[in-house]
């Protein structure tokens, strides 16, 4: 598999484990958004703001747990670098296990009602550490893809690129940058629609999809990785 074929195919499977994940913490757990940080804060200050609304810890503790969960992306990029280790696919191990742990909690807080128990809260902030994981590994090690979990700044790149299409000022890069930005976009935003059913048909037991994406992802990447060290 070629190099653009293989971002493409990292870009739309991490953009849809985004809008995946982050959809099916907001259906499961009283409005959390797991990948979107911004929101927990709008979402906070209507919670202060009305007493009426519930989960105003979940989403306090949220925003921690999303500074844990890049911090030990971070951790474990920088131990990689020295040690040599394969960090991408330790990074994708470490979200794959923190869904995995959002899942079996999500499962042990069944059926969530209206009060936040102590496993929907483990649940909830398992997922956003999960997703704080993910912006990382992004960033850092995949800063080469578009944003998968942010959509607003792949939105407006593409508005830009399309307004100057139409007013006849694109450059021969517009075509590329297009292709680069809209898959993770639309990745992300079937992942949300998918989730929606999914949650409502089988529960927690909907993230398998992403954490299978995960596990496939990790699996490329170390043959990726033994077909490199055998060509060195």
């Amino acid at each position: 598999m070629d190099a653009n074929r293989r971002n493409q195919l990292q870009g739309m499977s991490l953009g849809c484990v985004a809008g995946y994940v982050d959809t099916l913490g907001f259906i499961a757990l009283f409005g959390l958004f797991t990948a979107h940080v911004t929101g927990n804060f709008v979402l906070i200050g209507a919670g202060l703001a009305d007493p009426s609304h519930v989960s105003i810890l979940l989403k306090f503790l949220a925003f921690p747990a999303f500074i844990l969960g890049v911090a030990a992306a971070r951790l474990l990029m920088a131990a990689s670098e020295s040690r040599r280790w394969p960090g991408l696919t330790l990074a994708l191990s470490l979200q794959m296990l923190l869904l995995c742990g959002f899942m079996v909690c999500g499962w042990l807080a069944s059926p969530v009602a209206a009060d936040v128990t102590p496993f929907a809260m483990a649940a909830g902030l398992l997922g956003t550490a999960a997703m704080g994981v993910h912006s990382a590994t992004s960033r850092l090690l995949l800063s080469h893809l578009a944003p998968t979990s942010m959509m607003t700044g792949n939105v407006t790149q593409l508005v830009i690129d399309t307004v100057d299409v139409l007013r006849g000022a694109a450059d021969q890069t517009v075509g590329a940058r297009c292709a680069k930005f809209i898959w993770p976009l639309a990745a992300f935003g079937g992942g949300a629609i998918l989730a929606a059913f999914a949650y409502l048909a089988i529960g927690f037991s909907a993230l398998l999809l992403p954490i299978a994406i995960l596990c496939s992802m990790i699996i490329a990447q170390w043959n990726l990785g033994r077909v490199q060290a055998g060509a060195a």
